[in-house]
C-alpha cells in the first residue's frame, strides 16, 4: 500500500478538511455557550444590584451588616475563580481590561463593578482599596463607590484618577503572555485574607491559566524591603501609576 499515491493523498486531504470543518463548529458551539454563560453572569449581577438597591437579600448577598469576615472573603476568592478566560479567535488580540491591559482613556466602570479605589483612611493617610461602584456622574467625572469592607456605611466620591476597573478577563498564559504583567514589574495587589491593595513587584507571571500571579509586596519588616511571595489571583493585580518607591 503506498500511501504516497494520489488517492491516498486525496483521502488524507479529506479526511483533514472534515476534521478541520468538524473543529471549528465545535469551536462556534463553545464560543456560544460561552457567550450564553457570560450573558447569565451579566442578568445575575442586575438581579443582585436591583435587589440591594430595593432592601432585598438573598442568601448568597446576604445584607453586608451581617456579612461575616469569612464570608466576605470567600465571596472574593469566589469572584477571582469564576472571572473567565478570554478566549480569542485566531490572530485576535486581548481587550482592554483582559489581564494586565488596561481600561481605554474613555472607559467609564458601571453600576457594579469591583475597582481599585484611592480613599482617605482615618488617620489621613492615603489607601487603595477593593470596592463597588454604585454610579457615574458624567457632569462631574466623579464616581460613588462603596467600600466592599465596610458594611455599606463608607460611600466615597472619588475622581476617575482615584479609580482602577478591575480586570473583566483572564489572560491565558499559553497564548496570551503579552497580556499579564511580567517579572518584577511593579503592580498594586490584594493583599491576601485583606480587602486592601498594597504596591507589589511581579515575582513569577502565571504560566498556565488557572495560576495566580506570585508577588513580593513592600514591607519595610524584612531585611530586603520586601515580603516573602504570596500568590494573588489575576483578578486583583493592577497596574501601579506611582513608579517611586515609598
Amino acid at each position: 500500500m503506498d500511501l504516497t499515491s494520489p488517492y491516498y493523498r486525496s483521502k488524507l486531504r479529506g479526511l483533514y478538511t472534515t476534521a478541520k470543518a468538524d473543529a471549528e463548529a465545535e469551536c462556534c458551539i463553545l464560543r456560544r455557550a460561552l457567550d450564553k454563560i457570560a450573558e447569565i453572569k451579566s442578568l445575575l449581577e442586575e438581579r443582585r444590584i436591583a435587589a440591594r438597591m430595593a432592601g432585598v437579600y438573598s442568601d448568597t448577598d446576604p445584607p453586608r451588616k451581617t456579612m461575616r469576615r469569612g464570608v466576605l472573603m470567600t465571596l472574593l476568592q469566589q469572584s477571582a475563580m469564576t472571572l473567565p478566560l478570554w478566549i480569542g479567535k485566531p490572530g485576535e488580540s486581548p481587550p482592554p481590561l483582559c489581564g494586565a491591559i488596561p481600561a481605554s482613556s474613555d472607559y467609564v466602570a458601571k453600576q457594579g463593578d469591583k475597582v481599585a479605589a484611592r480613599v482617605k483612611a482615618v488617620d489621613g493617610d492615603e489607601q487603595w482599596i477593593l470596592a463597588e461602584v454604585v454610579s457615574y456622574n458624567h457632569s462631574t467625572n466623579k464616581y460613588e463607590v462603596d467600600d466592599i469592607d465596610e458594611e455599606g456605611k463608607e460611600r466615597h466620591t472619588l475622581s476617575r484618577r482615584r479609580i482602577i476597573p478591575l480586570p473583566q478577563w483572564k489572560a491565558n498564559p499559553e497564548t496570551d503572555p503579552e497580556a499579564l504583567f511580567s517579572k518584577d514589574q511593579l503592580v498594586l495587589a490584594l493583599y491576601p485574607q485583606t480587602t486592601c491593595f498594597y504596591r507589589a513587584l511581579i515575582h513569577t507571571p502565571p504560566h498556565r491559566p488557572q495560576d495566580d500571579y506570585s508577588v513580593l509586596f513592600e514591607d519595610t519588616s524584612y531585611a530586603d524591603g520586601y515580603s516573602p511571595p504570596l500568590n494573588v489571583a489575576q483578578r486583583y493585580v493592577v497596574a501601579c501609576k506611582e513608579n517611586k518607591k515609598k
